[in-house]
């Protein structure tokens, strides 16, 4: 069950906006910055009119959950997770502060304000979406060549680290660990790879206890002075392909905990995937927030209250 039945689309706080991305609106407090988690949600590149109730929880609460997991394999930028609205008293001065929305409890972290690095750090277990038709075409993924006669979804001999750019709109495009290296330095591009593997296998290995297989997943890293950092979101089913292991299946595509039945809600509607895009049906929706709220659930047994 959805734990609200609204949907945060936009916030419109009385605090300088940092940046309002497709899914986040994150306000600027000085050394730190407040990150919204709304219920907006994009497909094909294309932010839709409607939202998915709960998604903004989802991402906020499995992040947390995350950041606070692998504190100890990579620190991050999470400060505090607004869990009671009360808590923002400490970041704002008293001339600052608001009559602070409820929905800020639950959907909302503070962060430390660092440099990003602007390389989206995609890991690989499995070999699957855009990997997958690379390796149909061509027999590698990312440039990278792999073993002949590999299947749909089936598990790689090892994490492939498959960096791509971070596009502000449009796709992310590939990028080699050569083409890393010159973006930021060798000994920083080797640091980022081996901090997103590791993350990774930590993940995957806690995942599959709890009955999930994570097929690959992509995060962000900042710079902290010159400490390396987590930042934005991590291992949630915006950023990762999320599968229920129990229905797992080598050689197909595999259902996931993610906005999978608005995509194909979407390509079977006829629509040209340019802007405007169309209202889901109330069906899409709800099929929707049912597997936002399975993911959760599943990977950290607590239930969404």
């Amino acid at each position: 069950m959805s734990i609200s039945p609204s949907v945060l689309l936009n916030t419109d706080l009385p605090l300088p906006l940092f940046f309002r991305g497709k899914v986040r609106d994150t306000y600027d407090l000085g050394n730190l910055l407040l990150i919204i988690a709304t219920d907006r949600i994009s497909a094909f590149d294309v932010v839709l009119p409607c939202g998915i109730p709960s998604k903004g929880w989802v991402l906020n609460q499995l992040s947390a959950f995350w950041f606070n997991q692998t504190t100890d394999l990579v620190p991050n930028h999470l400060v505090e997770a607004v869990d009671n609205v009360s808590c923002l008293d400490t970041y704002l001065p008293a001339g600052s502060r608001f009559a602070y929305p409820a929905y800020l409890a639950g959907r909302s972290m503070m962060v430390k304000k660092v440099r990003r690095i602007p390389i989206e750090c995609v890991v690989r277990g499995y070999l699957s979406g855009s990997a997958w038709a690379e390796y149909q075409q061509y027999g590698t993924v990312s440039g990278l060549p792999l073993a002949k006669g590999l299947k749909q979804s089936q598990k790689l001999p090892q994490p492939l680290f498959t960096p791509t750019t971070k596009a502000e709109s449009g796709h992310d495009q590939p990028l080699s660990m050569d083409e890393v290296k010159r973006l930021v330095g060798k000994v920083l591009a080797e640091e980022i790879e081996e901090k997103s593997l590791a993350i990774y296998n930590y993940a995957r290995g806690y995942a599959i206890a709890k009955g999930i297989i994570i097929a690959d997943t992509k995060m962000e890293f900042g710079l902290d002075d010159d400490r390396l950092i987590l930042i934005d979101e991590l291992l949630t089913p915006d950023s990762s392909r999320i599968w229920d292991a129990e229905l797992y299946k080598v050689g197909q595509s595999q259902p996931s905990y993610d906005k999978q039945p608005v995509r194909d809600w979407l390509t079977e509607s006829g629509w040209n995937k340019e802007p405007p895009a169309p209202m889901l049906p109330p069906e899409v929706i709800e099929a929707t927030t049912k597997r936002y709220e399975q993911a959760y659930e599943k990977l950290t047994g607590r239930k969404l209250s």
